[in-house]
């Protein structure tokens, strides 16, 4: 189960944050637990997917050995939530490097 502001893949948003996690009515009345997810390029796509029973694949990031080795030698069929998913994780990976590279000293 992906936790509260987990970052995610979906396959109908892409690279995506889990926002919230809700109980919605079925029509039966019964409560069922939901993933609010939000889209990561697109802030305005919201979807509600059941935590429980979903058909939509829904599955952690990539790696960045994945994502460079899927940059380097991508499969003829690439969508563009996949692209956007490789570029997310390379781009998080830049940050990170940036955040710990050490500052020069100046003299």
């Amino acid at each position: 189960m992906f936790e509260k502001k987990d970052i995610i893949y979906s396959e109908t948003l892409g690279v995506c944050q889990v926002a919230e996690l809700t109980k919605l009515a079925a029509k039966n009345g019964e409560q069922i637990l939901y993933y609010g997810l939000r889209s990561i390029s697109d802030k305005k796509k919201v979807s509600y997917i059941p935590v429980e029973h979903h058909k939509v694949l829904l599955r952690p990031l990539i790696t960045k050995e994945e994502a460079l080795e899927l940059k380097e030698n991508p499969p003829e069929e690439l969508d563009e939530l996949r692209r956007g998913e490789i570029e997310y994780v390379l781009s998080i990976e830049e940050i990170k490097k940036k955040k710990n590279k050490p500052k020069k000293e100046e003299s």
